[in-house]
């Protein structure tokens, strides 16, 4: 499987998320460790957006924290206001819906957004959860013995993993 660049496809979702939010001017961009938060670091760069860049640490909010344990590089998460702002939620790759899920779990605790645009690089499918993106990079498929990795900050770059 031929992986598609970081750069171009944020480009693509530039443009996607001026569509999704061209008629409103208070927005906050929130992106979730480790990824997504690379990816919504330019993002935001690349649509000037005003407020304040927050990110998002959902490692206490998973529903495998019992059996997995405390991921051993917990960061603190960094929210704006997101009372009755519109909030693009970002994250690197969308698989199963969980780590979204818990992402807005956190959110909430910080406030209620007006809305949640959910803006993703890369979508494989298998969802377990009925979560889906509004702006996706690229659909891939993906089968289950393999994981997308994004490594960066730097240079974004995609590679695949066996599992």
């Amino acid at each position: 499987m031929s992986l598609p660049q970081p750069k171009q496809l944020i480009a693509s979702m530039v443009e996607d998320l001026a569509v999704h939010t061209q008629d409103n001017p208070d927005i906050v961009m929130v992106g979730i460790h480790t990824g997504g938060a690379w990816i919504a670091q330019q993002l935001h760069q690349q649509m000037k957006i005003e407020n304040e860049l927050g990110l998002l640490d959902i490692s206490f909010y998973r529903d495998d924290f019992s059996q997995n344990g405390l991921h051993p590089s917990v960061k603190d998460s960094q929210l704006p206001n997101i009372e009755n702002k519109t909030v693009i939620l970002v994250d690197d790759v969308i698989m199963s819906g969980r780590t979204i899920r818990a992402a807005m779990n956190e959110l909430f605790d910080y406030g209620r957004p007006e809305k949640i645009i959910l803006a993703c690089l890369l979508d494989v499918g298998h969802r377990e959860l009925p979560i889906q993106a509004d702006v996706v990079g690229k659909k891939l498929d993906c089968p289950l013995s393999q994981r997308i990795k994004l490594s960066g900050p730097d240079d974004l770059t995609l590679s695949i993993v066996t599992l």
